[in-house]
């Protein structure tokens, strides 16, 4: 795979996977939104279908790796460093693109984004749909909870590579997508299960910039568990996949 083709496979695919994920967090959250209050189950459902159309689109291009984590996982292994840069940069770029994307799907409904008169309802807080925030503030725990929900992500996925009727079939994404659903239900609830730098940063960059009325705070504070957890577990992944293999 050129650089070209892994850069543009990574941008989109990445873009697809935070428009379905950010979306359903938006649809979840927003007032006026049709889907609001519909519960985690729901929004674990949406990235994980969100995972499903990203990397199927992606495949041909780059592998429709998606995710920091897992491209230091499979370097990490494979000691194949040269193409890790294009995979890091188009994943940044293409999570910035689809956080604008859902930006623009739910337009008017962050253009509500206002106290209501009638109710008296303040407005909604928004970092939430773009990037992830701790339920409890430890950032001790929260960077343990982002490493090891990210190994229990990248683990699996160097592991699914052995099985050789998964790769034949073309049913190796629907299972990471799945996975990705169990991890959200199963290890989500402390952090919000970042798992993925790209995936956090790169949308808590364009809710900084946004126009969006009573957005809040970007919380850059909090900022570098949901990058550094998530890198230490794809690292970790790999060398456990390493060894054990």
């Amino acid at each position: 795979m050129s650089n070209g083709d892994i850069f543009v496979g990574e941008v989109i695919g990445t873009a697809i996977l935070i428009l379905f994920g950010a979306g359903v967090c938006a649809a979840v959250t927003l007032r006026h939104s049709k889907a609001r209050a519909s519960g985690w189950v729901v929004i674990a459902f949406g990235w994980g279908f969100g995972v499903l159309a990203g990397a199927y689109t992606a495949a041909p291009l780059s592998g429709g790796q998606l995710n920091p984590a897992v491209t230091i996982g499979i370097a990490v292994d494979t000691g194949k460093w040269g193409k890790v840069w294009v995979y890091l940069l188009g994943q940044l770029v293409g999570a910035m693109l689809g956080a604008v994307l859902t930006y623009l799907v739910y337009l008017a409904q962050f253009q509500a984004n206002v106290p209501d008169e009638e109710s008296g309802e303040e407005p909604t807080p928004t970092l939430g749909i773009f990037s992830t925030i701790p339920e409890i503030r430890n950032p001790v725990a929260n960077l343990v909870t982002e490493i090891i929900a990210t190994i229990a992500l990248v683990l699996p996925v160097l592991a699914f590579g052995l099985t050789k009727g998964l790769g034949e079939s073309g049913t190796t994404v629907l299972i990471v997508s799945l996975l990705v659903v169990g991890i959200g239900l199963s290890l989500g609830g402390p952090t919000g299960y970042a798992i993925n730098p790209a995936r956090d940063l790169g949308p808590r960059l364009v809710h900084t910039f946004l126009p969006i009325p009573n957005k809040g705070t970007s919380d850059w504070g909090y900022a570098w568990i949901p990058v550094v957890g998530p890198l230490i577990g794809g690292a970790l992944a790999g060398l456990i996949y390493n060894t054990a293999f």
